[in-house]
């Protein structure tokens, strides 16, 4: 018979973790996720972006340049996402430095085609033939030459930084996601392709650090074999293994589509391309700038409306797509507005957007066009919550 003071009868007192709570019922400690709201879309994030880099073609001018760079620097601090592509932002800040050093370097070896006054140093001159006129190698450095060197290289790094930005804020994966169905088997092979060089390079990583452990050489031809055969056999295995994947899901097939809809389809897309090479060309043209923007537009809805109907042979479905929503259309706006001040400022003052090597002047900041660059700040302040929302905190 059990009494009411045993371990096992009705009145035992238990300790243990199923013990009768009396307080309210509390979580146990662990990492919270914050959710606040639908994330930016990728091609907002990419538009802005290169919305920025069109920017800062248009203008030289190395103060506007350095305000362009750093307000795309701090929307990348605030908003990335705690993901592995999001630090591939470092690496288009040393590839854009890399590319500035090489500008210069030319400069001072190839010279410069701007005349200056101000010799820096003479370096000895190399004689070329007859046939290598209009190139010299070495003489006279000027400060002027290297002025126009550094705007010109500063422009490219821009570029560059700008589109590093958007790698770091939405992954090509990402905004391959969003492809129109038209396009949907050359995203999926783009993704195939930009997820296969990692896997190369972790796999030598892993193959090279095995051979040093056991004691056998990494280096040079004979460790080029060894590692390199066990790579491509892995990589070979991946491959076929994805390919079994994707046939299992159904990829490849399509939707039964009338002869005319895909006559149709071929026609208005390739007529909208070339609508589109043409606008770009008038463009680019002073000839043609009565008939380059409404041909570019009319090449634009053509080519879309031609991926819309072709979308209806992929018969597939999302998971989680993203969505444009208001704050999307904020960050893109940001930048188009950027993009299109900057443009009409150097239609409008050229001198202040492209100053002169020659006289030897410091550039001025232009006050309207550096509030222009100013509204690409707006993701910061609309946006934060992207880099939050993935980041776990205790």
């Amino acid at each position: 018979m059990r009494d009411g003071t045993g371990t096992g009868g009705a009145g035992a007192h238990r300790t243990g973790p199923r013990a009768h709570r009396t307080g309210p019922r509390t979580r146990l400690a662990g990492p919270r996720i914050h959710r606040s709201g639908p994330r930016v879309h990728a091609g907002a994030w990419w538009l802005w972006a290169l919305a920025l880099g069109t920017g800062a073609t248009r203008t030289t001018n190395p103060l506007l340049l350095a305000l362009l760079l750093a307000v795309s620097g701090y929307v990348v601090v605030t908003c990335r996402p705690n993901t592995p592509s999001a630090r591939s932002y470092s690496a288009f800040l040393r590839l854009a430095l890399a590319v500035l050093a090489v500008r210069l370097f030319f400069a001072v070896v190839l010279g410069s085609p701007i005349p200056g006054t101000h010799v820096l140093v003479t370096l000895p001159e190399v004689p070329l033939p007859h046939w290598a006129q209009g190139i010299r190698l070495g003489g006279r450095v000027t400060a002027e030459g290297l002025l126009f060197a550094l705007y010109d290289g500063l422009k490219l790094a821009a570029l560059l930084i700008c589109v590093g930005a958007a790698n770091a804020l939405a992954a090509p994966a990402r905004l391959l996601k969003s492809l129109p169905g038209a396009l949907y088997e050359t995203g999926v092979a783009v993704v195939v392709a930009l997820t296969f060089a990692p896997h190369l390079v972790a796999d030598g990583r892993r193959l090279r650090a095995a051979r040093r452990l056991r004691g056998r050489p990494d280096r040079g031809v004979r460790g080029l074999l060894h590692v390199g055969l066990p790579v491509l056999e892995g990589a070979l295995e991946r491959s076929v293994a994805l390919a079994a994947a994707m046939d299992a899901r159904g990829y490849g097939r399509t939707a039964e589509v009338a002869p005319a809809v895909r006559r149709t389809t071929a026609a208005l897309t390739l007529g909208g391309l070339l609508g589109v090479c043409a606008g770009t060309y008038g463009l680019l043209t002073a000839e043609g700038g009565s008939y380059g923007l409404p041909v570019l537009l009319a090449g634009l809805a053509a080519a879309l409306a031609g991926l819309w109907l072709g979308g209806r042979r992929s018969v597939r479905t999302r998971y989680r797509p993203d969505t444009w929503n208001p704050r999307s259309c904020l960050v893109a706006g940001s930048g188009v507005a950027v993009a299109a001040l900057l443009t009409l400022a150097a239609a409008r003052d050229p001198e202040a957007l492209h100053p002169g090597g020659v006289p030897l002047l410091a550039p001025t900041l232009p006050v309207w066009p550096a509030a222009a660059v100013l509204l690409g700040l707006v993701p910061a302040f609309v946006a934060p919550a992207d880099a939050a929302s993935r980041k776990e905190t205790p």
